[in-house]
């Protein structure tokens, strides 16, 4: 077995890799348009690696970028053949993408682990991932589940990079969790941006994402009175008023579930979210799994019940 980069005539094997694990499920369409993957990798939105025996696709994973010019950088669309499970060749293959992603990434990459099986969260502790965030109900369930997979966000900080957090005043609640990302990665001054969208949302299937620069009481109102039935998922950007802020939402019904760096990489936002469904995980960070568990005593009890 060999670990090489992808190319062109390889799209159509590529595409069977993930039809035949996923059958017609996979979250990201693109996989089941061969031609896309080529472009894909042509235009450097993605950098495929495979892993190939003989002329046989058995692997497949990419470091993805977003259109932002500074953006960040993803490790996804990990797949393994089913004979060759066991052998660590995602982990392999995400080694093989990382010792390339300085030259070409910001100053971290994230990878989304999904939670229905434990697998992606080791592979990602392995390559030296560290958890921030968990983002409840987040995507359509790659295993046809009925409820919608949730995820949990890790970051992998690049050589001769950094990717601090603010330094600034945080809840009791949270400290904890902070002090040990603080030893990850850092702190700094907070980092002042004013962008051009300082309120943005956005409806994606089931969930209304929302991002705030700066959250005031006006705001927070209109918030509160948005359907109880909706699943809001919220990035805040942590300034030095965040504790504030975090104590206003909480009061509201939204809870905290941590951090996400922001697309220019320079900042971080705090994310909350209201409307998370029941569910029952075991997750193998303990710094996310207190924050699921913290999520899961807000989910009203009848909705627990009939879950």
């Amino acid at each position: 077995m060999i670990f090489r980069p992808y190319r062109p005539s390889d799209a159509q094997a590529v595409s069977d890799l993930f039809r035949l694990i996923y059958g017609d499920h996979y979250v990201q369409p693109d996989v089941y348009l061969p031609k896309l993957i080529t472009q894909h990798n042509s235009d450097g939105r993605w950098q495929s690696m495979l892993a190939v025996d003989g002329t046989q696709v058995l692997g497949h994973a990419a470091l993805c970028r977003d259109r932002h010019p500074t953006g960040t950088t993803e490790l996804a669309l990990s797949v393994v053949h089913p004979a060759t499970r066991g052998q660590s060749i995602a982990t392999r293959l995400g080694r093989e993408l990382l010792e390339q992603a300085g030259a070409v990434a910001g100053r971290c990459v994230l990878i989304k682990q999904v939670t229905h099986h434990p697998y992606t969260q080791r592979m990602a502790q392995n390559l030296g991932f560290h958890g921030t965030g968990l983002l409840p109900d987040y995507v359509p369930s790659p295993f046809a589940e009925p409820l919608s997979e949730s995820v949990v966000v890790g970051v992998h900080p690049l050589d001769n990079h950094n990717c601090p957090l603010p330094d600034i005043a945080w809840p009791d609640s949270c400290r904890g969790f902070v002090q040990h990302l603080y030893s990850v990665f850092g702190s700094g001054k907070p980092v002042s941006l004013y962008p051009s969208q300082p309120l943005q949302m956005q409806q994606h299937q089931h969930r209304v994402d929302v991002v705030i620069e700066r959250l005031d009481k006006r705001l927070l109102d209109q918030l509160i009175q948005l359907p109880r039935d909706w699943l809001i998922s919220l990035r805040l950007a942590l300034s030095a008023c965040f504790a504030e802020a975090f104590e206003r939402l909480h009061v509201s019904g939204f809870v905290f579930t941590g951090l996400l760096p922001a697309p220019d990489q320079g900042r971080w936002f705090a994310l909350f979210h209201r409307g998370a469904r029941a569910r029952d995980l075991t997750l193998q960070c303990p710094h996310m799994q207190r924050l699921h568990d913290n999520l899961q005593r807000s989910v009203p009890q009848a909705a627990r019940s009939a879950a």
